[in-house]
């Protein structure tokens, strides 16, 4: 008759509940991502949080007074960013994504190339030569397409769950710090409470910083789409610097699926998408070269084939909400791996002390 030992139904166990926790997490992925959501606006306003603790007289010392604060200000600052951007937004959005498949029907059918032809002069071996690479480059065209609605979709969609995560925000800027603390004692004395010591704060300081330069990144590429479009008259500009700077939180990729979705449009209704293509060049050069270092300098450390993978992976196990989370989750199991075998190799840490301090 078949048994286990006892060492090989412990890693039998470990396994199965390591299989069943998976599993968990990925039925409620949604839910998960809306508490990471909420994780990521709680360290955007942290600072602000700890300014107006220490500064305001209102608040006098009380971290509760000064997340009230700070949520005020923010509400009267969103409301009127609402009031005078939101409606126009949301009616270029609806419009944008009515327009869509028969964007895509032009596309394929030639009749994009025969508009093109009477609109610019073009001849009939050019006339071809474009509908030739409108044919070659659909399939692309049409998942950028695709991708960008849904993530304005998703956004839509999840709009209800939306309104949570200020309100779960809240709970982490209160009981954040003794939340962590709480998981620290209950690690106990040893080197596992000492690894997790070292892991905590890298963590904290790599996401704070990642979340709040990726979102200034993102403002700076919905300002500049928004301006440039609107100058080089093209429809929906203000749609389309939206879902610009929301995907400017994929590295990598989201730049490329921004001109994917807009010079077409140029294209089609004939606006000065060649000089649209050249200003995303230059733009892109600006955000990597100039901006990025200085805003976000090297938080991330992870390098390009890295964040690809990790893209794809998210896309593949989670769709829209894992492309949002990939690079940073990617990030986290970078420091855990590096914080973990760094123990293992040496029992010195990395300034050379012990990792344990010992009396005597």
């Amino acid at each position: 008759m078949f048994s286990l030992d006892d060492r090989t139904g412990n890693v039998v166990t470990t396994v199965a509940l390591f299989a069943i926790a998976a599993c968990i997490l990925y039925m409620a992925r949604g839910v998960l991502f809306i508490l990471l959501l909420s994780l990521f606006f709680a360290y955007l306003l942290e600072p602000s949080v700890k300014f107006v603790e220490r500064r305001s007289r209102l608040a006098h010392g009380s971290r509760t007074w000064a997340v009230a604060q700070v949520y005020l200000m923010a509400t009267l600052v969103l409301g009127a960013f609402g009031y005078i951007l939101g409606p126009h937004l949301v009616a270029q959005m609806k419009s944008l994504n009515a327009a869509v498949p028969q964007i895509l029907a032009d596309l394929s059918s030639g009749k994009a190339a025969a508009n093109l032809a009477g609109g610019h002069g073009l001849s009939a071996a050019q006339q071809l030569q474009i509908h030739d690479w409108l044919a070659s480059h659909h399939d692309f065209m049409a998942r950028a397409f695709e991708r960008g609605a849904a993530s304005a979709g998703y956004v839509a969609a999840s709009a209800l769950w939306l309104f949570a995560i200020p309100i779960l925000a809240i709970f982490l800027l209160l009981d954040g710090r003794r939340m962590a603390d709480a998981l620290m004692q209950s690690l106990g004395p040893g080197g596992e409470r000492t690894l997790t010591a070292r892991i905590l704060p890298r963590v904290d300081t790599m996401l704070a910083k990642y979340i709040r330069a990726q979102l200034a990144l993102a403002g700076l590429s919905f300002v500049f789409y928004s301006v440039s479009l609107l100058v080089l008259g093209f429809p929906y500009a203000v749609a389309l610097g939206f879902l610009g700077g929301a995907l400017e939180f994929l590295p990598a990729i989201g730049w490329i699926i921004s001109a994917a979705i807009m010079l077409p449009i140029g294209f089609l209704t004939h606006a000065h998408w060649i000089t649209m293509a050249a200003l995303l060049v230059v733009w892109r050069l600006v955000q990597d070269y100039v901006n990025s270092p200085r805003i976000m300098g090297n938080s991330l450390q992870l390098q390009p084939l890295t964040v690809l993978v990790a893209l794809m992976v998210g896309g593949q196990v989670g769709g829209i909400p894992g492309l949002y989370i990939s690079v940073p989750a990617a990030a986290v199991l970078r420091i855990v791996w590096l914080e973990y075998f760094s123990r293992r190799k040496s029992p010195m840490g990395h300034s050379g002390q012990p990792l344990i301090e010992t009396k005597g």
